[in-house]
Parts: structure tokens; C-alpha cells; sequence
């Protein structure tokens, strides 16, 4: 008898997850203009929105994709983010876009977005792009993409973009999160603040620990 309503109890615990997964996901409004103000706002995914009766058309604008980023650092690329910190009116929207510039031979190293698929389209010259998947596979798919090719980033695996042509070239990537967030691996391993123990990054990267001195000291410059 016992077993029975053990197995009852399980049931209804189900039932009631697939229900409750089953509700709206979506916005009760049609949008949530981020403010800073703490007094007057309401707190919404990360932001406070504003009344929606003072939402103008410059929350939802941004100008100046058109202009290239400057490319004049280690790694040969900038990325120009357009998200929630740029447009206000994408708080809670779940979405936002980045251009990315890349100077002859300019990388957009190894990173993650914790929070977001990326889609990709070139705008201009010739990219090899590629992705690992987890562990314990860690596939590598790579793609030489040009102009008017598209190519799409899971949410959270480690990819790149390195420009293979001659001259400059331009990327726009969608993203499906309002702040997707930027993790680049070799910053985040060797520019961490405290720096990580060598103890650990030996170990882990079976490297001596001169190797891991030498990567610690090195600048890592940020193309975000």
C-alpha cells in the first residue's frame, strides 16, 4: 500500500512540473524599457523598467552600426555590441546584435556567451569559424564563410572567427538573449583578477610552470 502512494505521489508531482511548464513564457506587456532608477522602477530580469507611458522611440534606437571598429589591438578585431546596456527597449526581449570588425589575419578569439545561441552573416571578406562541443566528445566544426554565408553558434560551447582573406572583413551575429554575456577563454584563464593558482593551471593544462608565469604576464587585451 505504501509503494502505491509513493508511486501516486510521484505522479501528481509530474503532472503539476508539466502543467506549470506549460505556461506562458512570453512578456505580459508589449516591452520593458530599462532604467536605472531603483526608487520609481520595477525590477525585471536583471533591469528596472520604466512606466511604459514615458517609453519614447530613442529607447528602441541606436545609431552608428555602419561605422567600423577599431581593429588597432593584439587580436585584429572589435566587436561592437548592441544590447540592453545600448538599447534600453530590449530588456526582456531576449534578443540583441553585435558587429564584428576584423583586420587582415584578425581573430576573434575562443569565447563562450553563458546565455545565448549566436547566428552569424558576413558582410564583408572571407572567415574560417568553428565550434567545440562538450565533453567528452569536444567536436570541432569549422566553415569557411563568405559573404552572404551564415553560420550558427550553440548557446554556451566555445567558438571563434578568424578573417583567412586579404583584406578586412565585417560580421553581424544575432544573439537570443538581451545580454548574452562574453566569457574569452584565454583572459579568463590567464587575466583573471586574483590571478588563478599556477598549482591549478599546471595541472590542468600539463604544462610547466614557467609556461603558465610566462602566459600570466602577457597583456590580454579585450576586443569588446
Amino acid at each position: 500500500m505504501k509503494s502505491v502512494q509513493i508511486c501516486l505521489t510521484i505522479a501528481v508531482l509530474v503532472l503539476a512540473s508539466s502543467l506549470a511548464s506549460a505556461s506562458d513564457p512570453g512578456p505580459l506587456q508589449d516591452f520593458c524599457v530599462a532604467i536605472n532608477d531603483t526608487k520609481n522602477g520595477v525590477f525585471v530580469n536583471g533591469k528596472f523598467c520604466k512606466d511604459p507611458k514615458l517609453a519614447n522611440a530613442n529607447d528602441f534606437f541606436f545609431k552608428g552600426l555602419n561605422k567600423p571598429g577599431n581593429t588597432s589591438n593584439s587580436v585584429g578585431s572589435k566587436v561592437t555590441a548592441v544590447n540592453v546596456q545600448q538599447i534600453l527597449g530590449l530588456n526582456t526581449l531576449g534578443i540583441s546584435l553585435a558587429r564584428i570588425d576584423f583586420a587582415p589575419k584578425g581573430l576573434n578569439p575562443p569565447h563562450t556567451h553563458p546565455r545565448a545561441t549566436e547566428i552569424l552573416v558576413v558582410e564583408e571578406g572571407t572567415l574560417f569559424v568553428g565550434f567545440v562541443t562538450s565533453n567528452t566528445d569536444n567536436r570541432l566544426f569549422t566553415k569557411v564563410l563568405n559573404k552572404g554565408d551564415v553560420f550558427v553558434f550553440p548557446i554556451g560551447l566555445i567558438h571563434f572567427q578568424l578573417n583567412v582573406g586579404d583584406g578586412n572583413a565585417v560580421a553581424f551575429a544575432g544573439l537570443s538573449s538581451q545580454n548574452p554575456g562574453v566569457i574569452t577563454i584565454a583572459n579568463a584563464v590567464f587575466g583573471s583578477n586574483p590571478p588563478i593558482s599556477p598549482e591549478v593551471l599546471t595541472k590542468a593544462f600539463q604544462v610547466d610552470k614557467n609556461v603558465v608565469n610566462y602566459l600570466h604576464k602577457q597583456f590580454w587585451s579585450d576586443n569588446n
